[in-house]
């Protein structure tokens, strides 16, 4: 008999459990309940992640990218002397360059992320990426022409690149073409190709006066590999140089008589400390200038 009670205590699962069991038994029932309640809680409805772009978002209009460090963008990029004089940016973004649903990136992975800056972050992996006009332009186009749709921006530009690295052929050329048959492999249209570079070309005298023939067949080789020939192409002509020929690739710029090819002179807009790179506030301006350009050539081509 005391063995039936012992066995009725421990079981609450016996057929006739005695009166002294009924505490202990409710009490099972209900730490089995609070489990079953937490793990519902736990894998049938976890908390929601933070959201993610859609893979599925593609933008409308895209636009290419590409040149030197001023194209990457070095607005608020300073000497840190805190870190050894490395160079830091200063994280500060203005409102013209904030995110926007609408603005997209094409990351290094070939993938489409929102925009944000520094744009370059995972393209001009071996410099310090700030702000630069791409941002600037891309917000500056949705606020005044809405048919245009979402905006993809294709970053390629890299600091301190010579017009010969860009040519046919070289690493630069073709992560560019690949860049850009990957932003169009599910829709969208490249709209233009923003190019500003030529600040390294102002070194030496042998590369300033061949830069007029390597721009030239530079712009031609991208229409043709992109099977585009009237592709719109708006370079910016340099504020400044690294070297004593300037103004002979200046010149070039400014002189380069080519259909679909316009030319925004950065000449006149702030540098920074260091005299060859635009400040933030110029590089706002200079995405602004952007979009006069690429809208007014719209307008006409209408």
């Amino acid at each position: 008999m005391r063995a039936r009670e012992r066995e009725a205590r421990i079981s609450p699962f016996c057929d006739a459990p005695s009166q002294g069991t009924k505490p202990a038994t409710m009490l099972l029932f209900f730490l089995l309940f609070l489990t079953a309640t937490a793990a519902n809680s736990l894998f049938v409805h976890p908390r929601p992640l933070p959201p993610s772009p859609s893979p599925s978002a593609r933008p409308e209009s895209i636009f290419l990218l590409a040149g030197q460090s001023n194209m990457a963008g070095r607005g608020g990029v300073v000497n840190d002397s805190s870190t050894g004089w490395v160079q830091t940016w200063d994280g500060v973004v203005p409102p013209e360059c904030s995110p926007n649903p609408s603005i997209l990136r094409l990351a290094a992975n070939l993938t489409w992320v929102e925009a944000r800056e520094p744009l370059h972050a995972d393209i001009d992996t071996n410099n310090t990426n700030g702000i630069g006009p791409g941002m600037a332009f891309a917000n500056a186009v949705l606020g005044r022409d809405r048919s245009l749709g979402s905006v993809g921006l294709v970053p390629c530009a890299i600091g301190g690149t010579r017009i010969s690295e860009w040519e046919r052929g070289t690493f630069l050329y073709d992560q560019l073409i690949k860049r850009a048959r990957a932003a169009t492999n599910e829709g969208g249209t490249i709209r233009a190709l923003l190019w500003y570079q030529g600040e390294s070309d102002a070194v030496e005298k042998s590369d300033a006066v061949q830069y007029k023939g390597r721009l030239e067949k530079f712009f031609s080789d991208v229409r043709t590999d992109l099977q585009s020939p009237e592709l719109p192409i708006f370079q910016v002509a340099i504020a400044s140089g690294q070297g004593p020929f300037t103004d002979t690739v200046r010149k070039v710029q400014l002189g380069l008589d080519l259909p679909k090819v316009r030319t925004v002179d950065a000449k006149g807009l702030p540098l920074g400390p260091d005299w060859l790179h635009l400040t933030t506030p110029a590089q706002v301006r200079l995405g602004q200038m952007l979009t006069d350009a690429f809208l007014q050539s719209m307008s006409r081509s209408a």
